[in-house]
């Protein structure tokens, strides 16, 4: 069993391969501890780490109950009645009083794991996971609270949510519902945070972990470039391979927060959840409040235990659909060929020049639709402009499907133009403040999709144009920051459910996509990676990661993407060069390793191509096709990173049989060296013997591991190797 009661000592246990955790009823008023979490271990009663013996109970003497309350580790504290941290629900009476705290009611264990309605998560069946609904309540209020707990019995992944029911026979107001809480001690922690900016998302940040709050958060609507819904508390000692790590990752792809709170003596409290930040929510009688999922995984082992659980989790519990355990196919996007600037005749002519490459698809990017020659109108008007395309997207994609390619469309249903015939008609339809000019962005404004009309509106044209052609991908872009964030469909007080219910809308309308056409490959977008979380990943099985497609800011971009999302959920192209972001110049070859662990393509002009770029086309797309698969669905290390040692960048990925293993390497910055860079290997069996198709050389996995690998030395900047072992008789 994954979890399991101890009713005498009242402890429920949660196990995972190589985890424990551990909640505590305490005292006769039935408070909700959170004991352990950790290393996997046989015990179930471990309460004495509650140090209740070290703060009076309030049963006990009362007089003491504030301490109390600001001291027990508290598995979902509440706000307003003496816990002075970071609470995690605050709820407001009629009367306006906000206190609120939870106790032990009931509880129920079950296999398998419930789904959330309306909201992505993780799912599982009964031989999967086992899952602890906690029922507590409120006393006073009347209030029920389910915490849900799923233990996943083969992947070291806890997932945690909260529904709020409104049980007190009167109406109340949410001001703040967090998915997630961990009490524990300080373990001389850093903390691990990916921040970024436009075309430089996911970057690594570690830090010492210092006194009182410090996280992450976005109040964008969106998850954002600048940040992740993802932190870890690391030992300082920690490493790749070693030392512990305690993750959270927000399946949710609005505002969210991510904080720790060191206090005291050195305790430490991590939450995560929506920002209660412009978030109130009416709940009436009867109703209820579903929170979105937050994961959690635990690795004695560094890092790589850390990563590896939460590829596996999101690979097999997370993605769905047609596409969850098939390649993808190579594609070739039109944009950084032509911008806004094409014809019929012009993709059939890059469409000729892929299908003699062997490339799959091609994708029509922005500018097909209503008057769009620029990105100053027509987003709103999802019809085709047969000025640029006569006969439409059938025609074309008729043509296209005779050469052997496959199509895909881009498109941008959350925005309006205010020149376009939508917002003409409907300038309603757009999120503004009345009486104030609307804040624009890219010349566009943001459709109010947490109404239906709204979204019946802008799905139907998109369903008509879906519908009118043999359309197999979509790329789904979202370009700009929500702001002006006011509805009228909604009442004065409760505007403060717009950024929740906005999001709703969103994930309600990629169902009804996947739903109407189900073999669709679905790719999200927001101005490149603003919004690659795992609560897009519900809904489509990759992500573009980045507007920028140089190869070498991608090294650092992948590598903070790859720490916890799988190589198989990221978009990553060779592009044009000199790169339309940062005008480096790189080699056609590198820009193929640098791409190819992702989900494969290309984001440049074919017919601009040189023969010796055009030769080297179908080479790509054969290793894409023999090793992309070691990359879907084996174990990623990292092995060297270039934002570190700003010389060389390395990543392996291993078959989960163990038999094949791909080494990406790039040398990014040639330095004078006596010697060669060494490097030592990861995740072979050690008892298994490989031969390197680099120098041809046999060693076993324990030599590769622990003696290491030469790397080549290549004579320049920006040059590459892609190496590969495989098993071998002895």
């Amino acid at each position: 069993m994954a979890i399991s009661y101890n009713e005498q000592e009242r402890v429920f246990k949660l196990d995972t391969p190589h985890s424990t955790y551990l909640i505590g009823i305490v005292d006769t008023e039935g408070f909700l501890g959170h004991v352990y979490y950790g290393r996997r271990i046989p015990d179930d009663n471990m309460t004495y780490l509650l140090r209740l013996g070290e703060s009076r109970v309030p049963s006990i003497k009362n007089r003491e109950r504030l301490s109390f309350y600001d001291a027990l580790p508290t598995e979902y504290p509440g706000h307003g009645i003496g816990d002075l941290r970071q609470s995690c629900l605050s709820v407001e009476t009629p009367e306006g009083y906000r206190a609120c705290g939870l106790t032990y009611r009931d509880h129920k264990i079950y296999g398998g794991k419930p789904k959330l309605e309306g909201l992505p998560a993780t799912y599982g069946g009964e031989e999967d996971c086992e899952t602890l609904e906690l029922i507590a309540q409120d006393r006073t209020l009347g209030l029920t609270v389910r915490l849900y707990y799923t233990a996943f019995k083969k992947i070291d992944a806890i997932c945690r949510s909260v529904r709020v029911e409104n049980t007190t026979g009167k109406p109340l107001r949410l001001d703040c519902v967090l998915s997630a809480c961990l009490d524990m001690d300080n373990q001389d922690f850093d903390l691990i945070t990916l921040h970024g900016n436009w075309a430089l998302e996911r970057m690594i940040s570690r830090k010492r972990l210092g006194w009182g709050k410090q996280g992450v958060s976005s109040l964008r609507g969106i998850s954002s470039h600048q940040e992740q819904p993802f932190m870890a508390l690391v030992e300082s000692t920690a490493t790749q391979t070693q030392g512990q790590v305690y993750a959270m990752n927000f399946v949710y792809s609005g505002n969210f927060l991510g904080q720790v709170e060191m206090h005291q003596q050195g305790q430490l409290r991590m939450v995560m959840g929506i920002n209660p930040v412009d978030f109130s929510w009416k709940l009436v009688e009867g109703e209820s409040f579903q929170a979105p999922e937050v994961v959690m995984v635990y690795s004695s082992c560094g890092l790589d235990g850390m990563t590896h659980a939460f590829h596996d989790l999101y690979r097999n519990h997370l993605v769905r659909g047609p596409y969850k355990d098939k390649p993808r196919p190579s594609l070739v996007n039109n944009w950084e060929a032509t911008y806004f600037d094409f014809n019929t005749e012009k993709i059939l002519e890059i469409g000729r020049e892929a299908a003699a490459a062997g490339i799959e698809m091609l994708v029509l990017d922005d500018g097909w639709f209503g008057k769009r020659n620029s990105d100053s109108s027509s987003l709103g008007d999802w019809f085709v402009n047969e000025e640029k395309l006569p006969g439409g997207l059938k025609r074309l994609t008729d043509e296209l499907n005779k050469m052997g390619l496959r199509f895909g469309l881009w498109i941008e249903p959350e925005m309006v133009s205010p020149d376009s015939e939508l917002y003409r008609a409907h300038p309603d339809y757009a999120l503004q403040i009345p009486g104030r000019e609307p804040t624009q962005s890219r010349e566009q404004l943001v459709l109010d999709i947490s109404r239906k009309e709204v979204r019946d509106h802008v799905y139907g044209m998109l369903h008509a144009v879906l519908s009118s052609a043999h359309v197999e991908y979509i790329k789904w872009d979202m370009n700009r920051a929500l702001a002006d964030v006011y509805s009228p469909a909604l009442a004065p007080d409760a505007q403060g459910e717009l950024y929740h219910r906005y999001v709703l809308g969103v994930y309600e309308m990629q169902e009804r996509l996947l739903t109407d056409f189900p073999d669709l490959l679905l790719e999200n977008c927001s101005s490149g990676g603003g919004r690659f979380d795992p609560g897009m990943l519900y809904y489509s099985p990759q992500i573009w990661t980045s507007d920028n497609t140089d190869a070498i800011d991608r090294l650092k971009i992948q590598e903070g993407t790859a720490l916890v999302y799988p190589l198989s959920t990221m978009g990553a192209h060779v592009a044009a060069c000199p790169s339309h972001t940062n005008y480096r110049s790189t080699p056609f070859e590198t820009r193929g390793h640098a791409a190819l662990p992702g989900c494969f393509g290309y984001e440049l002009d074919l017919t601009q191509l040189t023969p010796q770029e055009k030769a080297m086309i179908p080479v790509q797309l054969e290793e894409y096709r023999k090793y992309g698969p070691v990359f879907r669905t084996g174990d990623y290390y990292r092995l060297a990173s270039f934002s570190e040692n700003h010389e060389y960048d390395v990543l392996m990925a291993v078959s989960k049989d163990k038999t094949i293993a791909v080494i990406d390497y790039v040398q990014v910055m040639t330095r004078y060296r006596l010697k060669s860079a060494h490097i030592r290997l990861a995740g072979l069996d050690e008892n298994r013997y490989y031969r390197c198709s680099e120098t041809g050389e046999v060693h076993s996995g324990a030599g590769w591991m622990f003696g290491g690998m030469l790397l080549p030395k290549l004579k320049g900047d920006f040059l590459s190797r892609l190496i590969v072992l495989e098993a071998v008789e002895e």
